[in-house]
């Protein structure tokens, strides 16, 4: 009998993966094939919703072929949030491109609602600010600048998109974690809210029907390489399905994703508003109950490692982690990766990128450093806002390509003073992904059966005196003063 395994995609923002997943949660196989990435103007970054489809079945192929003897029980999905396309109901077309979290086409869009004093009331609904890296404006703009009049069309997170191609163009859907990231849903009343989609110009009859993040949405359909009749049982952001496979379910524990951003997330055990810096959201549901989360968002993380091994002429950035290495210190360099502006907890969407504190005695290893430890020290700055919100923080996980790296993750718990403990897979929210799909198919009978599937490596304590961490967050703070002056 062939070995039974859940297919978990998981759609990121320069890569689709694929991952099989046995019932013992050991990861059997994996597949990727990259997504390219336009940037049509400065600030603007989007995708082709082609691209992405393809991509996932090239990787979901790759993966299979890792193992023919494996039979597919269920697919989950995970998916790079706030990213938003349109297709034509009727026909499936692509209507414009996908606009990606990162993109800042409308930031002005953005003040223009923020000037009006319209930001309260939307925070107090979904937990999160107005900034262009959330879909509403974007899901505006596609409507008027790409669909005509009267046309049928659905606008929907990645993850929607999937749904809609795996299921035979059948489903039009989402759960409510990423239907929370995309500002139009009320994560207090947890349906999409008229009122945010007026003020937005959204119109609500384009958006998905949302379920809990553990639900058969349907079957699998024309997917290509997938045969028919496969049951489609969840769906997650990137983030959430991450913290949900590191068991983050006692409030107070947390998890850092580190990819091109960075997220990072604490469960807490009911909806608090957001203090300023920081959001909340929806982390999952479950049976028709929500779990929420406090949440930080980093735009610019470890895609700030090839662009700075590209300006020192480096060959990779394994080389440019030795070069950082090499010294002590960055000696008082800081290099703040505003290239797409500040996320959380700044918020500053006219921010550039700032390299600052040179001397004759830097060089390309102290700016190097200065690039690892720029991802050390956002995070801090999420960190000590949602921990003193939270009331402390607990268990913290790492996950995530770079999340391999020892001296990357020593900097983190470093700078946190608090340690981290690695994910043992960097694929974290493809599991989660799985762990879902799991559950709502029985493969998986409860949370306390998902707790007990080996996810962890040994933990990282800090090892560096409070002397020398604060004076590295003292330069920080200067360089952030600066990076926030440019305009």
């Amino acid at each position: 009998m062939a070995q039974q395994a859940i297919l978990a995609i998981d759609e990121g923002t320069t890569n689709s993966k694929a991952v099989l997943v046995s019932v013992t949660g050991e990861i059997l196989s994996s597949g990727s094939a990259p997504v390219p990435i336009q940037h049509p103007q400065p600030g603007w970054v989007q995708q082709d919703a082609g691209d992405i489809w393809q991509a996932t079945q090239t990787a979901i192929a790759d993966c299979l072929r890792g193992r023919p003897d494996v039979q597919v029980v269920a697919v989950g999905v995970s998916n790079q949030r706030e990213s938003i396309l349109m297709w034509d109901r009727k026909t499936g077309a692509p209507l414009g491109p996908v606009v990606s979290w990162q993109c800042r086409r409308t930031a002005n869009a953005c003040a223009e609602l923020q000037a009006a004093g319209h930001e309260p009331a939307v925070v107090a609904k979904t937990g999160l600010p107005i900034d262009p890296m959330f879909p509403p404006t974007k899901a505006a703009g596609l409507l008027q600048n790409f669909a005509s009049q009267g046309q049928d069309v659905c606008i929907g997170t990645v993850d929607s998109w999937l749904i809609w191609n795996l299921t035979g163009r059948a489903l039009h859907a989402t759960d409510q974690a990423n239907a929370a990231r995309t500002q139009l849903f009320n994560i207090v009343s947890r349906q999409f809210d008229p009122d945010l989609c007026d003020l937005f110009g959204v119109r609500i009859e384009t958006l998905p029907q949302v379920h809990d993040s553990a639900h058969v949405f349907g079957h699998t359909k024309g997917a290509g390489v997938l045969p028919d009749g496969i049951p489609v049982a969840s769906a997650i952001g990137d983030s959430h399905g991450a913290l949900f496979s590191h068991g983050a379910f006692t409030p107070g524990d947390g998890k850092i994703t580190f990819g091109t951003g960075s997220s990072v997330m604490t469960t807490i055990p009911e909806f608090i508003a957001p203090p300023t810096g920081i959001t909340t959201t929806i982390a999952w549901s479950l049976n028709g109950q929500a779990t929420y989360a406090f949440e930080g968002n980093i735009l610019v993380s470890a895609a700030i490692l090839p662009w700075t091994q590209a300006l020192l002429g480096l060959d990779s950035v394994e080389a440019l982690l030795e070069l950082a290495q090499s010294v002590p210190d960055a000696m008082g360099v800081s290099l703040v990766p505003a290239h797409v502006g500040l996320g959380s907890p700044h918020w500053a969407a006219q921010a550039q990128g700032l390299i600052s504190g040179l001397s004759f005695g830097a060089g390309p290893a102290q700016i190097a450093r200065a690039a690892a430890e720029s991802m050390a020290f956002q995070v801090n700055d999420v960190f000590q806002i949602m921990a003193e919100a939270a009331g402390g923080i607990g268990r913290v996980s790492v996950d995530g390509g770079p999340s391999r790296n020892r001296f990357l993750m020593q900097l983190v718990a470093n700078m946190l003073n608090h340690p981290v403990t690695p994910c043992r897979a960097a694929e974290a929210s493809a599991l989660g992904a799985a762990y879902l799909a799991g559950l709502a198919t029985g493969v998986w009978p409860d949370l306390d059966a998902i707790r007990n599937l080996p996810v962890t490596d040994a933990e990282i304590a800090p090892d560096t005196p409070d002397a020398s961490r604060n004076r590295a967050l003292e330069t920080w703070r200067k360089a952030i003063a600066r990076t926030t002056l440019v305009v």
